[in-house]
């Protein structure tokens, strides 16, 4: 789990060449593969306050050893799933150490 002080970006580029800012929130391994949680990064301010908590989960490939690590989309359904319970578990924990060090 990442620290929650930690705050990394990575550019995405879609099949268009176009290129997209994400936060990541969180990564796991499992099974010797790499997962992330990526939130897009908003363009403006206003769709910060738009913003619905959704988020992405990608894996990390890398190729061959040489090649730079490439994130891809999911296609397995209920592995999503449960990734995602994994994930908003690791959510749940920082929300609530981050509610915990404020009472202090």
């Amino acid at each position: 789990m990442m620290n929650d002080m930690e705050m990394d970006f990575v550019s995405l580029l879609d099949d268009d060449g176009k290129e997209y800012q994400f936060e990541i929130l969180d990564i796991i391994e499992e099974n010797d593969r790499k997962f992330y949680a990526l939130s897009p990064v908003a363009d403006d301010e206003n769709q910060i306050i738009e913003d619905s908590g959704d988020y992405y989960i990608m894996e990390e490939i890398i190729e061959d050893d040489d090649d730079a690590p490439v994130l891809v989309d999911l296609e397995d359904e209920k592995l999503l799933d449960h990734l995602a319970e994994i994930f908003e578990a690791h959510f749940d924990e920082m929300f609530e150490y981050a509610e915990d060090e404020q009472d202090e």
